[in-house]
């Protein structure tokens, strides 16, 4: 080899990087511009239909201070206080350039700023959703990959059987299950209530442990079942034999071909897990004594307060769109399809 050439190794590698940089990045881009522009009438449309239940509620703030037996001008005087007897549009204008400053309005039974009790919740379900998806992916992702490479065998169906029992298992019964026995009878876990991360880490993770468990079994038998279909979709296509032929080792097909393949069915599953662990965690919350967002959002349906109800339900849609354009980044930067664009 010559000096020039030998010059001119370095240097081609060096543009190869940058040209894979560059175009890893031109599909981050594309797929963020494709999300935002799903992301703006979705979100406009949501926020409207979510406004208009206000008006075909029928609910009233004067019913709520004064009760039904209430008279026709203090019903009236009420809700010109609050604004409601303005026109449909005026009222849906001026709460949605609210909810784009991060405020959603006023709660009709205390009079309290909703981003406030709506962000006192949140942290609570955010911390138990977050380590219950850990749990899930990590403990799916292993029990799938296991399954996946022992397929057929007693290890495959001894794997599927415990996915299948754990998946019909409501997290109610986990939750008492996991209370009685270690907190209650082994002592090793609080069995209720939420200590803040800037209290102490280990208070703040002894707490949310066992909530995050009782719901993370439904992710578990998700990301498992997911995982274990799409190896052995994978391991048939041919470009597993070919590299089979190709002479290389299992682990580096496993990992640099199978799994790449087979992680797209999986991550999207858990574009819609993240969100659906925040707000249907109410029966959770209520056995482990956690006042977080499922549990106000339960208690403002109950008591008919239409403007936090609109408030968890605006929250809830930014948290499902949140979740999934981070899976969708995920998804074009880790599988080829994706980065294929199919």
């Amino acid at each position: 080899m010559t000096t020039t050439e030998a010059q001119a190794g370095p240097a081609l590698r060096r543009g190869v990087v940058a040209a894979r940089t560059r175009h890893t990045l031109g599909r981050v881009l594309v797929t963020l511009t494709r999300s935002v522009a799903i992301f703006v009438p979705v979100f406009l449309v949501a926020t409207f239909v979510t406004f208009a239940l206000r008006s075909l509620s029928g609910l009233s703030p004067a019913r709520i201070q004064l009760g039904e037996d209430a008279t026709p001008e203090a019903v009236a005087r009420i809700e010109a206080e609050w604004g409601l007897d303005r026109p449909f549009l005026v009222q849906y204008g001026d709460w949605f350039s609210g909810v784009l400053h991060g405020q959603l309005g006023t709660s009709w039974t205390n009079g309290a700023d909703i981003s406030t009790l709506i962000g006192l919740g949140l942290g609570v379900s955010l911390s138990v959703a977050t380590f219950a998806l850990v749990i899930g992916v990590v403990t799916g992702f292993a029990l799938g990959a296991v399954a996946g490479l022992r397929r057929t065998t007693w290890v495959d169906r001894a794997i599927t059987g415990f996915v299948t029992v754990i998946s019909v298992m409501p997290a109610f019964v986990v939750g008492i299950v996991l209370v009685a026995v270690f907190a209650v009878g082994l002592g090793l876990f609080p069995s209720a209530g939420y200590v803040p991360a800037e209290q102490g880490f280990g208070p703040w993770l002894a707490h949310i442990t066992l909530p995050a468990i009782a719901l993370s079994f439904d992710v578990v038998a998700d990301v498992a079942r997911q995982l274990r279909s799409g190896l052995v979709a994978a391991y048939r296509e041919n470009y597993v034999t070919g590299a089979v032929v190709r002479g290389l080792s299992p682990r580096r097909i496993f990992f640099g071909h199978v799994l790449r393949n087979a992680l797209g069915p999986t991550l999207a599953t858990l574009g819609l897990k993240f969100p659906s662990l925040v707000g249907a965690s109410v029966v959770t919350e209520w056995i482990f004594g956690l006042q977080g967002f499922g549990r106000f959002a339960n208690d403002a349906a109950q008591a008919g307060d239409v403007p936090a109800v609109q408030g968890v339900l605006v929250v809830s849609i930014v948290l499902v769109v949140s979740f999934n354009l981070i899976v969708n980044l995920v998804l074009a930067r880790v599988t080829p399809a994706a980065q294929r664009g199919v």
